[in-house]
């Protein structure tokens, strides 16, 4: 002792203070570095952070609020909106506070008695080599959820702790008890990637929280600490929590629990196709003009519709309802899945071949221009057209023909050739160019494009621009854009057709006994009230269309395979129709459809017809343009052609006949008495009767000339 004070005196007290002085500043700095080191982050306004909550999930509604469908937005993470307090059971919450923080309601954030006891059993562990359990509280729990880098994995570390702890106080400063305990339910982890209370008790129960009875509450609670435990281990936390005489039952239920399949139970799946258009972002809500009721019809119309079918004949299907005064979608079925091997495509706006269903928009635009009637006679006789791309041949669904008829019986039997002649009136380009204006603009091709064939429906359309296109003839001609969303202001309505066209048309699509000689006189077409329907099928039978309206509503379906193989055995009344008339009477059993007031430039005026091709019958007409007999036009009224063989034919000779058998014979139409044909420049014969000519390899000019040798009409064909 004498010789440390002895060195110690040595020390000069100039340098004991200098010394003194470093160790200050030294600590100090070391506590600002400490301070630094585990400074907490800011605590957020608890108000702003529920009302910004982000979900994972984005909702989709009807016009009343009813949900219609749920998708997924963010799939890092599965959780619900923020569940409030008040819609936890109380039991819930006290086996929360039990289990995780006796002392919740007592301490600023930090239970420092527990501190104490894990440190002790800390000792204890590292002498005998048992488990510790931690002292984390609900608010230091809660300071890890909302900073994971405070809490994660692997920072176990003093440090770590502390900045914890700090972390925990500020929440108290700035939180009350409730809004830690809520933010704690809302933020811990459940089952797998299940987050809140809200998405765990739908995930494991299929529940929403305040529908949860106090087992389920209890193998919530257990399942907290490790949410992948055995069931065995979750049903002995459990148990601690509830009466000796609820545990038998614990085992079964943790068991049960299921992942986070049962997350689509509350979700309708009504209409998760316009749930994809109109969903993305998470936390999402989109109000639609879709009525929930009106969907489920639409749904349940065509899923039965496809169960009788079966998956040989058709796999898919699609239906929208629009309300013909303001042009809301009240129903948007995309698909209903069943045996479909596409049916994540949206049925509803897939381009598909429109078929017949472009008919009535080709005789409207007729109509109105006074140059067709409904009374008006063509002819359903086998014609050919030559085109760039060689002979275009139209025939009827049944190939069969039916000669001379009114233009109202050509429409409601949906003929091709009359509907080919038709467009031979009114040329391809303004056709086309009407069909644009009304909405089918994914007709993007001049008329040249689609020729001839685009009375025929060879042009792609989609469900919702049918149904829009229909529209404006229920509503005589008027067209407005489509709502899906209400308050959509869209585009001013425009009047695109003449109202009593549009009326004819609408009349000729409702008239059954019209449409009897293909279709039956009660056909699925034919409703207990007035409704106007078009059937049509495309190319290969692809696609089967059934559009129609009422006074009130507009409904449109298709049915068909989204890959585009062949139906089996479907026809236009065995297909999309039956859909269309369960909704269309669905929808009307209120009130019946009645048919739209009649234009005043329509008028009704009996007609016969020559020949008695039809029963004489009171015909609708746009004003001036009524007939009282309709014949067809005299041979000297019709100018002169040709009309076989047609130009561009090519024909083969056959060396297994006699060549004195092989010749094509000549028809010639209108007054061909004075008339002669002349083959390759020399004359051959008289036009009149059935010239025949001679079989001969090479190719060949046939001309029509008049008795001063002018040429009228000509053909050039090939012989092989």
């Amino acid at each position: 002792m004498g010789f440390l004070k002895r060195a110690a005196g040595l020390v000069p007290p100039h340098r004991r203070r200098q010394a003194g002085w470093v160790a200050a500043i030294a600590l100090l700095l070391g506590l600002l570095a400490l301070d630094w080191r585990t400074a907490p982050p800011a605590v957020p306004d608890f108000v702003a952070m529920r009302q910004d909550w982000p979900s994972s999930e984005a909702w989709l509604r009807d016009r009343d609020g009813r949900l219609l469908d749920a998708v997924r937005v963010n799939f890092s993470v599965r959780r619900l909106g923020w569940t409030r307090l008040d819609d936890v059971p109380r039991d819930l919450r006290h086996m929360l506070i039990a289990a995780e923080d006796r002392r919740f309601a007592y301490h600023g954030g930090v239970d420092w008695l527990a501190l104490l006891a894990s440190a002790r059993d800390r000792l204890r562990a590292g002498i005998r080599g048992h488990r510790t359990r931690g002292a984390s509280t609900l608010t230091m729990q809660t300071a890890a959820f909302l900073w994971p880098e405070i809490g994660r994995p692997g920072k176990r570390g003093l440090l770590d702790k502390l900045r914890q702890m700090r972390a925990a106080w500020a929440i108290e400063d700035r939180w009350t008890k409730p809004q830690v305990l809520e933010a704690y339910l809302n933020l811990a982890p459940f089952r797998g990637e299940t987050q809140g209370v809200g998405a765990g008790a739908l995930a494991l129960f299929g529940k929403a929280p305040a529908a949860l009875d106090r087992r389920e509450d209890a193998v919530m609670i257990a399942m907290l600490r490790s949410a992948d435990a055995p069931p065995d281990r979750v049903a002995r936390r459990a148990c601690r929590m509830l009466p000796a005489s609820d545990c038998p039952a614990l085992q079964a239920l943790a068991e049960a629990v299921s992942g986070s399949a049962n997350l689509r139970s509350l979700d309708p799946g009504l209409a998760p196709h316009l749930a994809a258009h109109l969903l993305t972002r998470p936390g999402l809500t989109v109000t639609t003009t879709l009525d929930a009721r009106i969907q489920e019809i639409a749904v349940t119309a065509l899923r039965h519709q496809l169960q009788g079918l079966g998956p040989r004949r058709a796999r898919d299907g699609a239906v929208v309802v629009v309300d013909n005064a303001n042009g809301e979608v009240l129903a948007y079925v995309g698909g209903v899945g069943l045996d479909s091997t596409a049916a994540q495509v949206d049925g509803a706006a897939a381009p598909r071949q429109a078929g017949s269903t472009l008919k009535p928009h080709l005789y409207a635009q007729l109509i109105e221009r006074k140059w067709l009637t409904a009374a008006s006679i063509l002819d359903d006789s086998p014609v050919q057209l030559d085109t760039a791309s060689g002979l275009y041949v139209p025939r009827n669904y049944d190939n069969a023909f039916m000669g001379p008829v009114s233009a109202r019986r050509a429409l409601a039997n949906s003929l091709n050739v009359p509907a080919v002649r038709a467009l031979l009136l009114d040329g391809v380009q303004p056709f086309r160019d009407r069909l644009w204006d009304l909405g089918y603009v994914g007709l993007e091709n001049d008329g040249s494009y689609y020729g001839f064939s685009l009375a025929l429906g060879s042009a792609e359309v989609t469900l919702l621009q049918q149904a829009n296109a229909y529209r404006t003839l229920a509503n005589l001609g008027r067209w407005s854009p489509l709502k899906l969303v209400p308050g959509d202001p869209g585009e001013p309505v425009r009047h695109l057709l003449d109202p009593g066209a549009a009326w004819i048309v609408g009349d000729i699509l409702s008239d059954a006994s019209a449409r009897a000689s293909t279709f039956g006189v009660d056909s699925a077409l034919r409703l207990p009230f007035w409704a106007a329907a078009k059937t049509g099928t495309s190319k290969a039978m692809r696609d089967n269309w059934c559009i129609g309206f009422s006074d009130r509503f507009t409904v449109a379906v298709w049915v068909g395979n989204l890959e585009g193989d062949p139906m089996r055995a479907v026809s236009g009344t065995s297909g999309a129709a039956p859909v269309w008339r369960d909704v269309m009477i669905a929808l009307h059993r209120d009130r019946p459809g009645v048919q739209p007031v009649r234009p005043a430039n329509v008028t009704g005026s009996p007609v016969r017809f020559a020949g008695a091709r039809e029963p004489a019958r009171s015909e609708w007409f746009i004003a001036g343009t009524a007939q009282g007999l309709m014949a067809p036009a005299p041979a000297f009224a019709r100018r002169p052609r040709i009309t076989n063989p047609v130009s561009g034919a090519v024909y083969a000779w056959d060396p297994d006949i006699p060549p004195a058998r092989q010749s094509i014979g000549v028809a010639v139409s209108g007054a061909a008495s004075d008339l002669r044909l002349a083959l390759d420049g020399r004359d051959f014969a008289g036009a009149q009767g059935l010239p025949q000519l001679p079989l001969v390899p090479g190719s060949h000019l046939l001309a029509l000339r008049d008795v001063g040798g002018r040429t009228l009409d000509q053909v050039r064909f090939t012989v092989k």
